[in-house]
């Protein structure tokens, strides 16, 4: 897949198990982000098919993806919460746009919802007056307002302290144990990823070059997963975006003064 001249994905394949956590790691600019949009069809691929369970978005019109879009919940990055509008009020977003319940039951949703990610107290707080862990799970609860099938979290953890790092990982995991839905997280927090996560994949160049349980990734000896995952900046990935010999572009006339 090319996007703005650039190859992002190059004969990407991916399956995602049903009702289990996995997750997708790899270097910046390795493709991840785009992975999510074609799953919710906010990009279409040069070729091939995206599935999500047996329903092939490529092919939907526009009304018929956004129904297969009401299945899934989406974690943007940063959270994402609309900023004049209380914990309460986005979370309820959601349920107020998409169906036509009646208040006082919408009211009870949220509530739940946000009492699953430990925030009901904070329900009449706005996304300014949190830190960056608590505003990661007000829109988790936000994602789940519908009860989606399908969860994608964008780089859920970045910036978070410790603290609330392992936290929203526990989250993640239970959240994915007592609902019985399936989760998809973008990630690069690598000593996190066997915590939460059944499965893990890791991506370079616009492919998966690893996908199996977290804590035998690096089994195969493959010189980008162990660079990867030991986070040594030389390796098969370059420090280095290509460019023009360095010497001839400063200097000019093929390194003359």
């Amino acid at each position: 897949m090319v996007r703005s001249g650039q190859l992002v994905l190059d004969d990407f394949n991916l399956e995602v198990p049903p009702g289990k956590v996995t997750a997708i790691m790899g270097p910046s600019g390795s493709g991840k982000t785009t992975v999510l949009k074609l799953i919710t069809g906010q990009l279409k691929p040069d070729a091939g098919r995206i599935f999500v369970g047996d329903i092939d978005v490529c092919e939907l019109d526009r009304n018929e993806l956004n129904a297969v879009r009401r299945h899934i919940g989406v974690l943007l990055q940063n959270g994402a919460l609309l900023t004049d509008m209380t914990c309460f009020d986005n979370v309820a977003l959601p349920l107020r746009e998409h169906t036509e319940l009646p208040e006082n039951l919408i009211e009870k949703l949220v509530l739940l919802k946000l009492q699953a990610v430990g925030l009901r107290g904070a329900a009449q707080m706005y996304p300014q007056q949190l830190s960056g862990g608590m505003v990661r799970r007000v829109a988790t609860a936000r994602a789940l307002a519908l009860d989606p099938d399908l969860v994608l979290y964008d780089e859920p953890f970045a910036g978070l302290d410790p603290i609330s790092l392992a936290a929203s990982g526990r989250l993640i995991r239970q959240i994915n144990r007592v609902i019985g839905i399936t989760s998809l997280v973008i990630t690069h927090d690598v000593a996190e990823v066997s915590k939460f996560a059944d499965y893990a994949c890791i991506m370079a160049s616009g492919k998966v070059v690893a996908c199996g349980v977290p804590d035998q990734l690096g089994a195969d000896g493959n010189e980008i997963i162990h660079q990867f995952l030991q986070g040594l900046p030389d390796g098969p990935v370059p420090f280095h975006y290509p460019a023009p010999d360095f010497e001839n572009q400063l200097l000019g006339n093929g390194g003359e003064e």
